[in-house]
Protein backbone atom coordinates (compact mmCIF):
# COMPACT_ATOMS: atom_id res chain seq x y z
CA UNK A 1 0.00 0.00 0.00
CA UNK A 2 1.00 3.54 -0.49
CA UNK A 3 1.39 6.29 2.20
CA UNK A 4 -0.56 9.28 1.19
CA UNK A 5 2.47 11.46 2.28
CA UNK A 6 4.22 9.49 -0.62
CA UNK A 7 1.18 10.35 -3.27
CA UNK A 8 1.00 13.59 -2.20
CA UNK A 9 4.84 14.08 -2.89
CA UNK A 10 4.73 12.80 -6.03
CA UNK A 11 1.73 14.57 -7.26
CA UNK A 12 3.42 17.64 -6.57
CA UNK A 13 6.56 15.99 -8.36
CA UNK A 14 4.10 15.12 -11.33
CA UNK A 15 2.78 18.64 -11.78
CA UNK A 16 5.20 20.13 -14.35
CA UNK A 17 4.19 23.22 -15.25
CA UNK A 18 3.56 22.41 -18.73
CA UNK A 19 -0.01 21.51 -19.69
CA UNK A 20 1.00 18.65 -21.51
CA UNK A 21 3.10 17.03 -18.94
CA UNK A 22 0.40 17.87 -16.43
CA UNK A 23 -2.68 16.05 -17.87
CA UNK A 24 -0.81 12.70 -18.39
CA UNK A 25 1.01 12.72 -15.19
CA UNK A 26 -1.23 14.53 -12.44
CA UNK A 27 -4.06 11.97 -13.44
CA UNK A 28 -1.74 8.99 -13.78
CA UNK A 29 -0.10 9.47 -9.95
CA UNK A 30 -3.74 9.75 -8.85
CA UNK A 31 -5.35 6.98 -10.33
CA UNK A 32 -2.32 3.75 -11.49
CA UNK A 33 0.95 5.18 -9.36
CA UNK A 34 -1.09 3.10 -6.15
CA UNK A 35 -2.01 0.27 -7.95
CA UNK A 36 1.92 -0.48 -9.49
CA UNK A 37 4.54 -3.21 -8.20
CA UNK A 38 7.22 -1.43 -6.47
CA UNK A 39 9.54 -2.31 -9.56
CA UNK A 40 7.29 -0.09 -11.60
CA UNK A 41 6.87 2.79 -8.99
CA UNK A 42 10.37 3.31 -8.54
CA UNK A 43 10.54 3.44 -12.78
CA UNK A 44 7.91 6.12 -12.19
CA UNK A 45 9.44 7.94 -9.52
CA UNK A 46 12.89 7.73 -11.78
CA UNK A 47 10.72 9.06 -14.49
CA UNK A 48 10.21 12.23 -13.07
CA UNK A 49 14.21 13.06 -12.33
CA UNK A 50 13.85 13.53 -16.44
CA UNK A 51 13.98 16.60 -17.99
CA UNK A 52 10.23 18.42 -19.13
CA UNK A 53 11.82 18.48 -22.73
CA UNK A 54 12.36 14.91 -22.90
CA UNK A 55 9.31 14.07 -21.22
CA UNK A 56 7.62 16.00 -23.41
CA UNK A 57 9.20 14.72 -26.68
CA UNK A 58 8.34 11.16 -25.43
CA UNK A 59 5.61 11.71 -24.49
CA UNK A 60 4.20 13.41 -28.07
CA UNK A 61 6.31 10.34 -29.23
CA UNK A 62 8.65 12.72 -31.44
CA UNK A 63 11.59 10.69 -29.38
CA UNK A 64 11.83 7.54 -27.58
CA UNK A 65 13.85 7.69 -24.43
CA UNK A 66 17.66 5.96 -24.90
CA UNK A 67 16.45 3.76 -21.63
CA UNK A 68 13.93 1.33 -22.72
CA UNK A 69 12.86 0.56 -18.92
CA UNK A 70 11.69 4.31 -19.16
CA UNK A 71 10.35 4.10 -22.51
CA UNK A 72 8.24 1.09 -20.99
CA UNK A 73 6.93 3.53 -17.82
CA UNK A 74 6.18 6.10 -20.89
CA UNK A 75 4.00 3.42 -22.92
CA UNK A 76 2.01 2.44 -19.60
CA UNK A 77 0.99 6.25 -19.16
CA UNK A 78 0.33 6.53 -23.06
CA UNK A 79 -1.80 3.15 -23.55
CA UNK A 80 -3.72 4.48 -20.32
CA UNK A 81 -5.11 7.40 -22.67
CA UNK A 82 -4.59 6.46 -25.95
CA UNK A 83 -7.61 4.04 -26.81
CA UNK A 84 -5.93 0.83 -29.30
Amino acid sequence: MVEQTELNRLFWHSRRGMLELDVLLVPFTQEVYPNLNEADRELYRRLLTCEDQDMFGWFMERTESEDPELQRMVRIILDRVQPK
